[in-house]
């Protein structure tokens, strides 16, 4: 057999060969790109990777810095703190050379929170139509961070992402709160603003936070510790599909869709419908604690003038699925509840005279159909159709209930620093002006311990940030749910006060939304003044415009006086308003025993004076402690809401 000699000294110069690595290329962060905005007034960290040993050279705006990568491959340069400005080209050199294009410097603001942060202009189009017609903001830039976990430890760099400016068709992948937010900033002090936006909806607050964050909260840290045994999580989950799988009994089959001609098409003559209304829950209408799925069928007519052209329908909400058929052609579908529906005709859909309009619905768990108070209309031409009253509906499947739990898997963005490790630890060597927060709703269930997280998450960042003082500005909830017209308890009403109670955390500031929520909607419409309200935090807290009146009313003592409690404020302003003009409202008032009634109440000076007759020893006030106090109406003369409160905390 032959072989291949090989001398002695070729041996060894391949031995070598072999353990000399590739030359390595200048890598950076997804954040350092063409078209992102640097923080101006702040020594810049500039980092990335390369060779082992390679020297990083960085020009910029007339400044110089200089790196050198070290064992690990990773390398970390700092320019100097420089005024706002630009567009500007930053090159890097090294054994490769990197140019970055139409860079600015301006104020950086980290947009954070679950999906009220994250709700994009696209998904209020038409309520903000204008707004994104308009949007010719070059100097507004927006980096959206894609939803990703880690459960192992902080991420070297994001997943991916593109700075992208304020434009008509860019614009609506902005967080709509935080465009409107820079847009308010940007007019004022015209500087660039950058928004970078790490929100995931539905998420609670300790998946944001880090491991260090969190040491105050032993659950967490078990919790932290056991999801780090990749074969603990990937058991789990295979135990839950399989559970999943043994409890899942074959429902029936739609027979809207499984006959010999579906109920949606044009030839299908409806036999046993009967008759509900359009909005409605059907458990509300006669059909009991059913699971499946509801068809609906209306016929409308049509004029002239509607058809043959575009149309859009409005759908409001419907829970939780729903696929929309017009003279038996699908025209829209959604998969969950949360979306409003809003499907866009082409011109041939809509003929003169009678249409059929079907809809399927599908719910799987809780009430199933239309959501009240929402539109539910066809426009075309300048004219519309009211979709709203009597409909028929037949049952089309029915899901008989699992047979026992088997239990969930593992969700890992709702994990303790799942999301941070993800979406916040790789950003946190990027200098930033301040951080927006707007979430909460999913600690809800638990808001004692919201009033330690949320002050835990602010310092947190801070230490991360290297920001002893990085200002911290956030939503407090909204109005939501059903209006209790008695006195009680509430969930919200805690949260609202765990935000409240935050105020104590230094350089931080509230927007009060309590005016802005909707009963049946977690995510109201009404983006833009939440945007504004933070923007007037800002401007106060953070641009020195100390006299800028940035909040509505906020609770600062009571004093007992005799069958009488009057209560002072902070943040009054011009003054204090009832701003329907009304008696105040949702002032409630109790003894020592803390049985609340409803109280009367009238503004004296710069104090609200709160009794009852039911009360003749008055000991504790609270004002719009409940879910949803719609109408809630104390405000300053700046046509700010005062923070709903309580003195029996």
């Amino acid at each position: 057999m032959n072989r291949i000699k090989v001398f002695p000294g070729i041996l060894l110069l391949l031995m070598l060969l072999l353990q000399i690595p590739a030359l390595a290329q200048i890598t950076l962060p997804s954040l350092i790109q063409d078209g992102m905005v640097l923080q101006r007034d702040a020594r810049l960290k500039i980092w990335g990777w390369a060779s082992p040993g390679e020297k990083i050279n960085i020009t910029f705006n007339g400044k110089r810095a200089s790196a050198t990568t070290a064992a690990d491959g990773k390398w970390q340069a700092t320019l100097p703190a420089m005024k706002a400005g630009g567009p500007y080209t930053m090159v890097l050199k090294g054994r490769n050379t990197l140019t970055l294009k139409d860079v600015l410097v301006g104020d950086v603001w980290f947009c954070s929170g679950q999906s009220n942060m994250v709700h994009q202009l696209s998904r209020h189009h038409i309520a903000y139509a204008e707004d994104i017609a308009a949007a010719n903001y070059p100097q507004i830039r927006h980096f959206w961070i894609p939803t990703t976990t880690n459960l192992q430890g902080p991420a070297k760099d994001l997943s991916a992402g593109t700075w992208k400016t304020a434009n008509p068709e860019d614009v609506n992948e902005f967080s709509a709160v935080a465009y409107f937010f820079a847009r308010k900033l940007h007019k004022q002090y015209r500087i660039p603003i950058g928004l970078i936006n790490a929100s995931v909806g539905g998420t609670p607050i300790e998946a944001w936070m880090s491991e260090d964050g969190l040491q105050d909260f032993p659950d967490a840290i078990t919790a932290i510790g056991r999801n780090r045994d990749t074969s603990y999580v990937n058991g789990l989950n295979r135990k839950a599909a399989a559970a999943a799988a043994s409890n899942r009994q074959k429902p029936e089959q739609d027979k809207g869709l499984t006959g010999a001609v579906t109920w949606f098409d044009t030839a299908y003559v409806p036999k046993g419908w009967q008759n509900i209304n359009v909005p409605g829950y059907w458990e509300d209408q006669g059909i009991r604690d059913l699971n499946g799925s509801v068809w609906y069928r209306r016929e409308i007519e049509v004029p002239a003038a509607m058809a043959g052209v575009p149309a859009m329908v409005h759908l409001g909400r419907i829970v939780d699925a729903d696929f929309l058929y017009i003279n038996g052609k699908q025209v829209g579908h959604t998969s969950y509840q949360y979306p409003q529906r809003r499907y866009s005709l082409p011109a041939s859909v809509l003929k003169p005279g009678k249409n059929v309009l079907v809809v399927r619905v599908l719910n799987t768990a809780g009430k199933g159909g239309f959501i009240p108070d929402k539109p539910y209309y066809i426009e075309a031409n300048g004219q519309t159709l009211d979709l709203k009253g009597t409909w028929q509906y037949k049952v089309g499947e029915v899901c008989p209930p699992a047979a026992g739990g088997g239990g969930g898997g593992l969700n890992a963005q709702n994990q303790p620093t799942a999301l941070y490790n993800a979406m916040v630890a790789p950003a946190v060597n990027y200098a930033i002006k301040g951080v927006l927060w707007y979430q909460g709703e999913s600690n809800a269930g638990n808001p004692g311990a919201y009033k330690k997280l949320l002050p835990a998450l602010i310092s947190d960042w801070r230490g991360k940030w290297q920001q002893e003082n990085l200002p911290f500005l956030y939503v407090q909830l909204p109005n939501f749910m059903d209006v209790n017209y008695l006195p009680s308890e509430s969930n919200w009403a805690l949260m609202r006060e765990a935000a409240l109670e935050t105020l104590k955390v230094p350089n931080t500031a509230m927007a009060v939304t309590i005016d802005l929520g909707e009963w049946n909607d977690i995510h109201p419409g009404n983006k833009k003044d939440v945007g504004l309200r933070l923007a007037l935090a800002a401007q106060k807290l953070v641009y020195g415009e100390k006299k800028l009146v940035s909040s509505g009313p906020l609770y600062q003592s009571a004093q007992v006086e005799g069958d009488k409690i009057r209560i002072s404020f902070t943040d009054t302003g011009s003054g204090l308003i009832a701003i329907d003009d009304e008696e105040l409202a949702w002032f409630a008032i109790a003894g020592e025993d803390k049985k609340f009634v409803w109280a009367k109440a009238r503004i004296e000076g710069d104090t609200v004076v709160v009794w009852s007759e039911e009360v003749p020893q008055p000991k504790y006030v609270r004002y719009a402690w409940t879910d949803n106090p719609f109408g809630a109406n104390l405000y300053n003369k700046e046509q700010l809401p005062a923070s709903p409160f309580r003195t029996d905390r």
